[in-house]
């Protein structure tokens, strides 16, 4: 089976965010906002991987809304690594559209889903 454009938008979005928080890490010693954008920033593909598995329509929306709220909090500790200029603005634009692209995608197939089952 193919990989779906939003699986792959995200695990692109994880090797940026892995890469980038190890950068911070590396060179600015911060921890704490890091392994949180870590957590989060990785979270959103592994969901949507595991809501292709899941058993039956409720437990694939479920997934897919997780993937969802990890992405609100991407973006969330993405702003708070930029307001404390941890990141610069060319790489906090970037991430927040490839974040943003990612959350449009998921909310509409989440919508998708609901529809055909009403």
């Amino acid at each position: 089976m193919a990989e779906s454009i939003m699986l792959k938008k995200a695990k692109d979005f994880a090797v940026e965010i892995i890469n980038l928080c190890k950068h911070i890490k590396e060179i600015k010693r911060e921890t704490i906002l890091t392994n949180q954008l870590l957590r989060s920033g990785t979270s959103i593909g592994a969901n949507i991987h595991e809501s292709k598995y899941g058993h039956g329509t409720a437990d694939f929306v479920s997934k897919m809304q997780i993937a969802l709220k990890e992405c609100y909090e991407s973006e969330y500790w993405l702003e708070l690594l930029y307001r404390t200029d941890y990141i610069s603005a060319e790489q906090y634009k970037s991430l927040q559209n490839t974040c943003g692209s990612i959350r449009r995608m998921l909310i509409s197939s989440i919508n998708t889903v609901k529809e055909r089952k009403i």
